[in-house]
């Protein structure tokens, strides 16, 4: 859960490492600097990790724009009957190929085209471009009042103080920001002995918890158990 875990409880375990206790190599601006390039680094790496939804309207026509907040679209859900957290949920949305929609209706993209149906508040699908995340294009175009559901993941909040609590990260990506910060703080003083080594290792360490977190996440998913559900059982052994 986001927001329990203040800068100054990771500041005390990150400055019990470095034996600065009263900060004298490291003033506290430093490491706070380091800890919110320890957050955008973990999103960076686990968009995931500060997901966030919400319902959006959309604008007319089929190109689309996640909030100013948002760094990269996740996944459309559903259409919903307005904004807020009164709305009801509506038809659901799939992703469909830019390439398969492209070949079966060139025009899909203009509302001027007969025969379109591109005048809608109803969307049916959308298309996601790896290139350019923070877009989406959904079909069919949007002419009036229409409104979907997203998820998205969103820019961390900045550690403004040592009083600053982790925002849009789960506390357990605590860990993952004191190694990162730790690899930042000893790569500041590489050049004495072993410093170098401890600067790699704690990146290690950071590398290695978000990415092995993504894979747990993968096992531990429901969508796992649906999956083992839905395979065919083995036929019984004849004895």
């Amino acid at each position: 859960m986001a927001g329990t875990i203040t800068a100054a409880n990771l500041l005390l375990r990150i400055r019990d490492t470095l034996q600065d206790t009263t900060g004298v190599r490291w003033l506290d601006a430093e490491l706070l600097r380091y800890m919110n390039d320890a957050q955008r680094e973990i999103v960076n790496l686990r968009p995931d990790a500060a997901a966030d939804h919400g319902n959006v309207q959309l604008v007319t026509g089929t190109e689309q724009t996640i909030p100013d907040v948002g760094l990269r679209l996740i996944k459309v859900v559903r259409n919903m009957s307005a904004t807020g957290s009164s709305a009801t949920g509506k038809r659901v949305i799939r992703i469909v190929d830019r390439e398969i929609l492209d070949s079966q209706e060139p025009n899909w993209h203009d509302p001027t085209v007969s025969g379109d149906a591109a005048h809608t508040t109803v969307v049916k699908h959308y298309v996601f471009d790896e290139d350019d995340p923070r877009k989406y294009y959904v079909y069919p175009g949007v002419a009036g009042n229409a409104y979907v559901e997203i998820v998205f993941s969103r820019s961390p909040t900045d550690f403004a103080n040592t009083g600053s609590a982790v925002s849009y990260l789960d506390d357990i990506y605590a860990n993952a920001i004191i190694d990162y910060v730790l690899y930042r703080a000893y790569m500041k003083d590489a050049e004495f002995a072993g410093n170098a080594q401890r600067a790699n290792n704690h990146f290690q360490l950071f590398a290695n918890s978000v990415g092995a977190g993504a894979q747990i996440n993968l096992m531990a998913s429901p969508n796992m158990d649906a999956a083992t559900s839905m395979q065919p059982m083995a036929p019984a052994v004849q004895g």
